[in-house]
């Protein structure tokens, strides 16, 4: 039983790194990343599909995105996609190709990128702490209803605190390794 709740947290907290790591992904670094693009849909033959399934995407240098589409007369649904999501990023076109230039990074938007990013690892962190609260009531109500003893509440809450410190320092290091990331490009 015990074993249950201590992989019940980890599971849980495990989806609030991965979700966390997706954010991440998300977030521009003044670098083009195609991993931008992943959230972004368009309509192929009346399905959201991903970019990446009606076009080749590659970056010839660190400041553009080049999309090569399977089929030349999706170029507009492209382009009109990437508006809608807005990215940040004005595509444009040659009848062939869209680009998406990246420009430069000033130092106020990077800190305002860095201020975001603070905030999504606030966020994690609370989700973490959540997952733990829920696993502690889960505890307790697992020692009130003599499911386990006084003493195993006890050490399954403190193993429950030391997977929290750990989640917590890998949001730590990966909200560091970007900030440096972004600050340093």
């Amino acid at each position: 039983m015990s074993a249950d709740v201590i992989n019940s947290c980890k599971q849980s907290m495990d989806k609030r790194i991965k979700s966390f790591e997706n954010d991440l992904k998300l977030v521009r670094t003044g670098r083009a990343s195609i991993t931008i693009l992943d959230p972004i849909r368009m309509d192929y033959y009346g399905t959201p599909t991903p970019l990446s399934q009606v076009a080749t995407l590659t970056t010839p240098d660190a400041r553009t995105i080049v999309i090569s589409p399977f089929e030349k007369r999706l170029i507009q649904e492209i382009e009109k996609a990437i508006q809608i999501a807005d990215i940040g990023v004005q595509p444009t076109n040659d009848g062939n190709v869209v680009r998406l230039p990246f420009p430069p990074l000033n130092e106020e938007r990077r800190k305002d990128i860095a201020k975001n990013l603070k905030k999504l690892a606030e966020e994690s962190r609370v989700g973490i702490r959540t997952s733990r609260r829920e696993v502690n009531e889960e505890i307790k109500k697992l020692e009130k209803d003599k499911g386990v003893s006084e003493d195993d509440s006890r050490k399954l809450q403190a193993e429950v605190q030391k997977l929290t410190d750990q989640y917590i320092k890998q949001i730590d290091d990966r909200l560091a390794a970007k900030e440096k990331e972004v600050m340093t490009i």
